[in-house]
């Protein structure tokens, strides 16, 4: 054995080896990063002309169910809301939209509903405000909205909807493991199931489970299945938290 071998000590050699593992971490999360963004790139350009009008035709169809019939300015005031939900999913295909645009749209829909001369008119704003903020989950998912960073202590965070927004959707092997493969590449409903040994109905509860909470999206009907830059940032931070954990055990 040459002296350069007898000089290398276990401590050396583990650090070495963290040191290795530090490197390929960083690698992939790399790799991942600019995968997910040549995702969003490829949706936007791609697929924003028609999740917009899609949301369009959604809004007329709820419109259409969900406000009050029996009204002599119905037919009015689904014009104009139709009109204000159409001109907000643009930004759908645009590709941006700022805080400061989005609580601009929320007082201008506040204005509209104090000129409303009936108490009835609330089943009707709530409907429109319920839309909206649909709207607002997907451009947050493409990555489309740019939220600023909450300075909220940690007790006063929203319980409710971290759980059924964030813990709840991944609290389950079968869905951890559809947004951690589809974090690497795009998937189809075939591989998905190869993968959870889970088929149709039961495979598609846990994909809808994603999809409603924004963390994964279909680009088409039966196309494949790519994570959204929600559900990018929420297993980095899982795994995150993981590689903290072991690492202190």
């Amino acid at each position: 054995m040459d002296q350069t071998e007898q000089s290398v000590t276990p401590d050396a050699l583990m650090h070495e080896i963290q040191q290795i593992r530090g490197d390929l971490k960083k690698f992939f999360e790399r790799t991942n990063q600019v995968h997910l963004q040549s995702i969003m790139a490829d949706l936007k350009h791609e697929y924003g002309e028609i999740l917009s009008k899609n949301h369009v035709e959604r809004a007329k169809e709820c419109l259409s169910s969900n406000m009050v019939h029996d009204c002599e300015m119905h037919d009015t005031c689904f014009k104009v809301l139709l009109n204000f939900l159409t001109i907000t999913s643009n930004h759908i295909n645009d590709g941006e939209i700022t805080d400061d645009l989005v609580r601009s749209y929320r007082t201008h829909l506040d204005e509209m509903r104090k000129k409303g001369p009936s108490e009835r008119c609330d089943i009707c704003f709530n409907e429109v405000r319920r839309l909206f903020e649909k709207q607002l989950d997907l451009m947050s998912s493409l990555g489309i909205l740019k939220q600023q960073k909450s300075t909220l202590p940690l007790l006063d965070y929203p319980e409710e909807k971290i759980v059924s927004g964030i813990i709840e959707p991944i609290a389950s092997t079968p869905r951890f493991q559809i947004l951690q493969a589809v974090s690497a590449e795009t998937k189809t409903f075939s591989d998905l199931s190869q993968l959870t040994k889970l088929r149709g109905g039961n495979l598609l509860f846990h994909i809808k489970k994603l999809q409603e909470a924004g963390m994964i999206i279909q680009r088409h009907e039966r196309g494949d299945y790519v994570i959204t830059e929600k559900g990018f940032k929420v297993l980095s931070a899982i795994r995150e938290v993981y590689t903290g954990i072991v690492n202190k055990e």
